[in-house]
């Protein structure tokens, strides 16, 4: 039974310990886009609460304004 050639083996192992040895890096990785794409969901959920918020308030001082328009004519009568 003939023996595995040196070159063979040497190349099989350079490329485990690669793999190995980049598998840290890899995961960091995705652990840091997993983390930007979660703050930019929650960014873009503050975003849209803040504008909600910017049409309720709009609603409420228009009803406020005609409120006082409202009450300025009864005065004026």
């Amino acid at each position: 039974m003939a023996g595995v050639n040196d070159q063979v083996t040497d190349a099989v192992t350079q490329t485990n310990v690669k793999v190995l040895a980049e598998a840290p890096a890899q995961s960091i990785a995705m652990v840091y886009q997993t983390s930007a794409h979660s703050i930019s969901l929650a960014m873009e959920n503050a975003q849209q609460a803040q504008g909600g918020l910017q049409q309720i308030g709009n609603a409420v001082t228009s009803s406020a304004v005609t409120m006082i328009m409202n009450a300025a004519r009864k005065f004026e009568s």
